[in-house]
């Protein structure tokens, strides 16, 4: 007979689901570190406008595939009461915000919660930064 907390099948597998995804957060963050530095060297090339477009998309897809895994380890580490079921009772949700919330503040989570902060941060200051659509408006 377990002791603790039982968890619904639902919640087991978003948590096991969660991990997966956050073992491959190291990988992520090293493939966005290469983005940037063929982002870089494609700025530094100079060239036209249309050279660093390719390598700004392919940067900002390794970012946010990075923040994803981060933020995977950080519901892990907060924990199963942090999770609630697809289809759960509006009761249960709040209850798995509430808890998720709480969690953000323990010491086991908060170097994950700071890292998303980092890497959302850092991907929206390059969104704001790059334009990746041509602009229509100054070519009437």
């Amino acid at each position: 007979m377990p002791l603790g907390r039982r968890k619904s099948k639902d919640v087991a597998e978003l948590i096991e689901a969660d991990r997966e995804l956050a073992g491959t957060y190291r990988d992520r963050l090293a493939e966005a570190n290469e983005a940037e530095e063929a982002l870089r060297a494609a700025q530094a090339a100079g060239g036209t406008d249309v050279g660093p477009r390719e390598e700004a998309i392919a940067f900002d897809r390794a970012l946010t595939a990075a923040l994803l895994a981060a933020e995977a380890a950080e519901r892990v580490a907060a924990g199963p009461k942090a999770y609630a079921p697809e289809g759960a009772d509006p009761k249960t949700r709040r209850a798995a915000e509430i808890a998720y919330r709480k969690a953000k503040a323990k010491p086991s989570v908060r170097p994950w919660t700071e890292e998303v902060d980092r890497l959302r941060t850092a991907r929206e200051a390059h969104r704001l930064s790059y334009r990746t659509v041509p602009n229509t408006a100054a070519s009437v």
